[in-house]
């Protein structure tokens, strides 16, 4: 269950985040979605709303990462797997340790893997996973993107879409639909806008020019979304349990992926308001099940 912290309206939700790191991860993958969660408000300008807790796990007390920059982890996997339930939101981030993790098959594959099961098992929690550049590799090794889209770190859309027809022959032979995008949603749960203009992830025109798709608009806050996104039952009906599952391109990919979950768990205005914070440009064109949006 997410933490409880007490406002001056009363109690508000904590939304609970686990990121897992590997050797040899990716220094800014991790850090650009730290920065923009542990900014995120859920009344901007009130520090005592704080809407995301940020937990570190990893197989050893330090990690360090490509650049050389070694991070304490908080709890190690074991703990995370018997904490695994606390959580609502699982972040990978990529990097160059991710090939070891493929070739030895080792974690944060099992956590990421149980991570999935757990949604699928108990649909009445919202849950997301998120992978940041080539962590989509370890999702796709993992078998988690079967009839999917997903992206990845442009350099990788080859090696991409490899993992993922290997996965398809081990598991249910359902493809993956890799995409050269900044980043995909599966299982956004959108409702279809009534006001396509009010729409803040519906762009009038693409900046690369290409066609604009079907509009969808995001629940406008946690609260919000308990009360009126689908039953469990539809949702236990989804793919992965309806698991909400974002890979993004790169680090500034990244960034625009964590603004989008801030948005869409708890305001656009608390997003807005981190960008602004971080002196970010904030590129909202998404692309939510293949649909570009």
């Amino acid at each position: 269950m997410s933490a409880i912290e007490e406002s001056s309206d009363g109690p508000i939700e904590v939304i609970q985040v686990l990121i897992v790191l590997h050797p040899s991860f990716g220094a800014q993958e991790l850090c650009g979605p730290l920065e923009v969660l542990s900014n995120a408000l859920h009344k901007p300008k009130d520090p005592g709303t704080k809407a995301f807790e940020c937990t570190i796990a990893a197989g050893s007390p330090g990690t360090t990462s490509s650049s050389g920059l070694t991070v304490k982890a908080e709890i190690n996997f074991e703990d995370a797997h018997e904490d695994l339930k606390e959580y609502d939101v699982l972040i990978v981030p990529g990097g160059v340790g991710v090939d070891d993790v493929l070739k030895k098959d080792t974690e944060p594959i099992k956590l990421i893997q149980d991570f999935a099961k757990l949604q699928q098992t108990d649909p009445s929690k919202e849950r997301t996973l998120m992978s940041i550049g080539t962590g989509s590799l370890i999702l796709a090794h993992a078998g988690l993107l079967q009839g999917l889209a997903a992206t990845t770190h442009p350099d990788y859309y080859t090696k991409m879409e490899i993992i993922c027809k290997e996965a398809a022959r081990r598991g249910d032979l359902e493809q993956t639909d890799v995409m050269e995008e900044n980043y995909v949603v599966n299982n956004a749960r959108f409702d279809l806008g009534e006001k396509l203009e009010e729409n803040p992830f519906v762009l009038s025109k693409r900046p690369d020019g290409r066609r604009k798709s079907i509009a969808r608009k995001g629940s406008n806050a946690w609260k919000e979304s308990v009360k009126r996104r689908e039953s469990n039952a539809r949702r236990a009906s989804l793919r992965l349990g309806g698991l909400r599952v974002i890979t993004s391109g790169g680090v500034t990919s990244g960034l625009d992926a964590s603004l989008y979950l801030v948005a869409a768990m708890v305001s656009h205005d608390s997003a807005q308001e981190v960008a602004r914070l971080l002196q970010y440009s904030w590129n909202k064109g998404i692309t939510v099940d293949g649909i570009d949006v």
